[in-house]
């Protein structure tokens, strides 16, 4: 028990160290609707991620790193895109790595493994609250019920589960990080 514990750990500090050695070629693209002192409203296009459900074992990340890093039915290496994204869904937590724009429905590789499948995320308009420091579940948190609040007090209807995303390895010095909290929103 005590050397499979060591293996986990071993696999994702290895894994989010090659994370931080590979730049992010592409971010997911939007453009900016309205913007305030807090958080800013930006409409995304319609994009593929590929994703997968927490089982509990928190190697979700693993999962995704082997299908980009060619563990797909082509064996077709895949650059890593930010940024990364996990949202509650129905009690399960679910992790998303972007795909880079170059893909479409009909030349992504398949995954290998049943838990890990490729999405269509829909477009739409996002609220996003950006901020540092850690990707901890306490200042996700706190940024969470900011954004929340804002959003509430200016009358603007959610419509989805918080989403958390990451854009930096976690070797990245705190007050050099990039993360943010989204919501979808509907725009009248």
């Amino acid at each position: 028990m005590i050397f499979k514990n060591f293996l986990n750990i071993f696999f994702c500090t290895l894994f989010f160290f090659l994370y931080s050695v590979v730049m992010a070629a592409e971010e997911a693209n939007y453009e900016v609707i309205n913007k305030n002192d807090v958080y800013e409203i930006r409409k995304y296009s319609d994009r593929l991620a590929v994703e997968t459900i927490s089982d509990g074992q928190n190697n979700s990340f693993r999962k995704l790193f082997n299908y980009i890093s060619g563990n797909n039915k082509t064996s077709e290496e895949i650059k890593m895109t930010t940024p990364v994204t996990r949202i509650e869904r129905e009690g399960n937590m679910t992790m998303q790595f972007y795909l880079p724009s170059k893909y479409n429905s009909s030349n992504i590789p398949n995954p290998t493994r049943k838990d890990v499948r490729v999405i269509t995320i829909a477009g739409g308009y996002f609220a996003v609250l950006r901020y540092t420091g850690r990707a901890s579940d306490k200042n996700f948190i706190k940024h969470k019920d900011i954004l929340e609040k804002e959003l509430k007090d200016n009358n603007t209807n959610i419509i989805s589960s918080p989403i958390r995303a990451t854009y930096d390895s976690p070797f990245t010095l705190p007050m050099n990080r990039r993360n943010e909290v989204m919501f979808k929103v509907e725009i009248n």
